[in-house]
């Protein structure tokens, strides 16, 4: 059965990385991932093709050809996911759903065939076998988790790789917090079922060898230490030993602050080639990480965390939220003075959203604090709640907070003192003729034409002056605050409609 695997378009995003990318002439910032492992899951005999619309159009004549779509996305993605799911039914195809966006939202979509929910490892077995039979169902459920052992090695050969700025690898799913705002413990539970050694190594032997990657992988993992014992007994030690003789393939990663806390682990991260991580540090007021029930970052001093990070080689990305019920007045400020402080220069802040299925949603669905849908883009101005604060507070002060940490002074004073505290790793990685031409690009765009110029300058002197093993950190990073202030200014212009 010739099966069309489909990835809807993303919108601008923060974390699309759009404007930047163009820099390095990449398309987009990772394959889907989970789509991948899907074609592993089929049977071997079909052909498969996939389109990843970030990378490339979805033809008429690509829908033609197939005897069955498959079409997986998240809730961000829903717009495109629509057209998609028209054209394909206009086409007279069979369309199998799965993912975030349809496990949240499944009942929104009837003209979808069947939908296969929850994990692909329980739900897609199912399905398979009633479709040998011809009996499909229209959905599919799971109630219990899946095994990750039973996961195979996505199938890398369906991707156009060079199109991608990294590509991505799972360990585990499932996080020990109980974070309200996160919808991860009620997709995946609290406890965190992870893969074996030998199956992370068969999965970067494939991207390495097969692929012929030398670039970013992530682990796309939502918190990569919760199972700390089985990170420092098996994976770190085997991840040590894979990157011997090897050159690039640097690793980013999610993680809880409270790695912070554990000096042992932070160095075998830095040896196994981690070099950045997402952390969600959401507030500094205790009130609103108590109300969060986000206990990891309660009673901590988060910017010596940040920094202890840095100091041992990790590049802190960090997630911040406002729109809490207890914050306070002074929230905004507070918030832009830690991020400035902090030397966080990939700072995404958000206001509250209630993903459903979490506890907050339920919380205030019962208080009858709930707005009409969820973009699913954390960043873009909108919410789904209604705060104590106020909405119009909410938005004004939520665009201050991006107008300062975005603009050029400000977002280059961050880096600045990003790179003051931070120690790189030793990872060999050769320059590449995209990553030349990539420099060339920015001192134009930014040098030259851009509003920036002066800060851009200013910033690779200095750097050149101190530090000059961290140039190419300091030009990276100027081009990222390129495509920050795009999407900032993107998401005022929602609000305000300007």
């Amino acid at each position: 059965m010739k099966t069309l695997l489909i990835y809807p378009e993303f919108p601008d995003t923060f974390w699309s990385f759009k404007h930047a990318l163009r820099f390095i002439g990449k398309k987009a910032s990772s394959p889907p991932l989970g789509l991948l492992t899907i074609a592993a899951m089929l049977p071997p005999e079909w052909p498969k093709r996939l389109v990843d619309m970030n990378v490339e159009p979805l033809c008429d004549e690509v829908i033609a050809w197939a005897d069955l779509v498959m079409i997986s996305a998240m809730v961000v993605q829903r717009s495109s996911t629509r057209e998609v799911i028209q054209r394909c039914k206009a086409a007279g195809k069979r369309v199998v759903a799965g993912g975030p966006l349809f496990s949240a939202e499944w009942s929104k979509f009837p003209e979808v065939d069947h939908l296969v929910l929850g994990e692909g490892e329980i739900t897609l077995p199912r399905f398979l076998d009633d479709l040998e039979r011809s009996e499909p169902q229209p959905i599919y459920q799971a109630h219990e988790y899946a095994d990750l052992k039973t996961t195979p090695v996505p199938l890398w050969s369906l991707a156009k790789v060079n199109a991608y700025d990294s590509l991505s690898i799972q360990y585990s799913r499932g996080c020990p917090y109980h974070c309200e705002f996160c919808n991860v413990t009620a997709l995946f539970g609290h406890r965190p079922r992870t893969k074996n050694a030998q199956q992370i190594i068969a999965e970067l032997d494939a991207m390495y060898y097969g692929a012929g990657w030398r670039r970013n992988i992530f682990f796309v993992d939502d918190n990569f230490i919760g199972n700390r014992r089985h990170v420092k007994e098996e994976i770190l030690p085997a991840l040590i030993n894979w990157r011997q003789g090897k050159k690039g393939c640097s690793f980013i990663t999610e993680a809880s602050i409270n790695l912070a806390d554990d000096p042992e682990l932070m160095s075998m991260m830095r040896e196994a080639g981690f070099v950045s991580i997402f952390v969600g540090i959401e507030t500094p007021e205790e009130s609103s990480l108590m109300e969060s029930h986000k206990s990891q970052n309660m009673r901590r001093d988060l910017l010596e965390n940040v920094r202890r990070l840095q100091r041992f080689g990790l590049q802190v990305m960090g997630g911040f939220i406002v729109g809490f019920d207890n914050d306070p007045p002074t929230i905004f400020q507070r918030q832009i003075e830690f991020i400035q402080r902090s030397g966080i220069v990939t700072a995404m802040v958000g206001m509250l959203q209630a993903p459903y299925g979490t506890p907050l949603y339920e919380r205030l669905a019962a208080e009858g604090r709930l707005l009409d849908g969820m973009s699913g883009d954390n960043t873009d101005g909108n919410t789904n709640i209604i705060p104590r604060m106020g909405l119009k507070t909410l938005r004004e002060g939520y665009q201050r907070i991006l107008r300062e940490i975005y603009s050029p002074r400000g977002f280059y004073e961050r880096i600045k003192n990003f790179l003051d505290h931070y120690e790189p790793p030793q990872i060999r990685s050769p320059i590449r003729k995209e990553e030349v031409g990539a420099f060339f690009k920015a001192v134009w765009k930014l040098g030259i034409m851009g509003e920036e110029r002066r800060e851009f300058w200013a910033l690779l002197i200095r750097t050149l002056l101190k530090y000059p093993q961290k140039f190419v950190h300091a030009v990276t990073l100027a081009v990222y605050g390129f495509h920050f202030r795009q999407v900032a200014r993107a998401s005022e212009r929602s609000t305000t409609g300007g």
